[in-house]
């Protein structure tokens, strides 16, 4: 009887919770509202069939994103999404038994690629409101330490990690590949890019999904050394990337403005936002993503289904006590979901005492 290896038959599914259809503002997904730049979509209206018909071909693009990150094209590889990077790295450097370092809570792919190694996944969790636990990673670091994960600024807390704190770590495993996932930096604005080529372990992964409105297309890069990157290259299909993402990067990248315009709308947003919530008493940890975490408490799936009849999804991450996620969305559709939710606390009985 065919049978898949027994750790595939033992990893959990992982499920995207998608919103249904029902659902006019989908705030749980860290998607952008706003969507991509008039000049993407001036581009992908401008596409022939010939386009189509051919095989994408990637060095074009490697070469703008590598002048546009200030590194070598040999250190970069351009990916379908962040994903594809995260599941090359657990290909290229995990085997059985091998131990992945995770901070949770944090991304949930980083677990699921590295269960397809069966690789021994070690879970630091994280320290008072969520800070980043150096001493603890370290400490978790053993002679199987393979890959260590920073998610910097994390993936659902918002929290940044020290620059000093990543240099320990990189430095205390130098068997071990050390994945900066940066898919959140251009709402942070400080990167380890720099230390690309003179830290050979480590690896630093970006996305265009976030801050470029571009989740559709699944575009993503991950640099690092060289010798190591020639490794992942090796790994990689030749044509991962969709002729789509190809003939729209450059745009992409060429409208820096829109980009711009973007960040700063979210940043606004996020700490209108989070001033509402903490005026309804709700804990709030300072973010630098395009999301917050919030804790509700006890009566979070009340909240949040009184939210989704009334078109509304936020991401409930039973991972945080009590918390969800809000992805931030333009000023008028936070108004909205505060709107709602302050409707929302006055009517059931239920949620007239809220524990936050």
């Amino acid at each position: 009887m065919l049978k898949a290896r027994q750790c595939v038959r033992e990893m959990r599914e992982y499920h995207s919770p998608l919103s249904s259809p029902d659902i006019e503002l989908r705030l749980d997904m860290n998607e952008s509202t706003t969507g991509c730049s008039p000049r993407v979509l001036a581009k992908l209206n401008s596409m022939d069939a010939s386009t189509l018909a051919q095989y994408p071909r990637r060095e074009a693009g490697e070469k703008l994103v590598a002048d546009f990150l200030g590194v070598a094209s040999q250190q970069l590889l351009l990916t379908n999404g962040a994903d594809e990077a995260i599941d090359l790295l657990c290909r290229a450097y995990l085997e059985p038994e091998n131990e992945i370092v995770i901070v949770v809570p944090t991304f949930a792919m980083y677990e699921v690629f590295a269960q397809m190694e069966n690789a021994k996944i070690v879970r630091v969790p994280t320290g008072p409101d969520f800070s980043f636990p150096v001493q603890r990673v370290v400490d978790a670091l053993t002679d199987k330490s393979r890959i260590v994960v920073i998610c910097n600024p994390n993936n659902p807390t918002g929290v940044d990690v020290p620059r000093s704190a990543i240099m320990q770590v990189i430095q205390a495993a130098p068997q071990a590949a050390i994945l900066l996932d940066e898919a959140y930096f251009d709402f942070y604005g400080q990167t380890m890019l720099d230390q690309v080529g003179k830290l050979p372990n480590l690896f630093v992964a970006r996305t265009f999904s976030k801050a470029y409105g571009l989740a559709g297309l699944r575009l993503g890069v991950i640099a690092g050394d060289q010798e190591q990157m020639s490794v992942l290259r090796r790994m990689a299909s030749p044509f991962n990337i969709n002729a789509f993402a190809m003939e729209c990067l450059a745009e992409a990248l060429a409208d820096r403005q829109f980009v711009a315009d973007y960040v700063a709308q979210v940043v606004t947003s996020r700490e209108w936002l989070r001033n509402e919530l903490e005026q309804l008493n709700f804990k709030c940890w300072p973010s630098h993503g395009n999301f917050i975490l919030c804790r509700f408490g006890e009566e979070k799936k009340a909240i949040l289904d009184a939210l989704r009849a009334r078109g509304i999804a936020l991401r409930d991450r039973p991972d945080c006590e009590g918390c969800v996620r809000i992805t931030i969305g333009k000023q008028e559709e936070m108004e909205r979901l505060m709107a709602e939710l302050k409707q929302a606390l006055s009517q059931p009985p239920s949620l007239k005492h809220v524990t936050r």
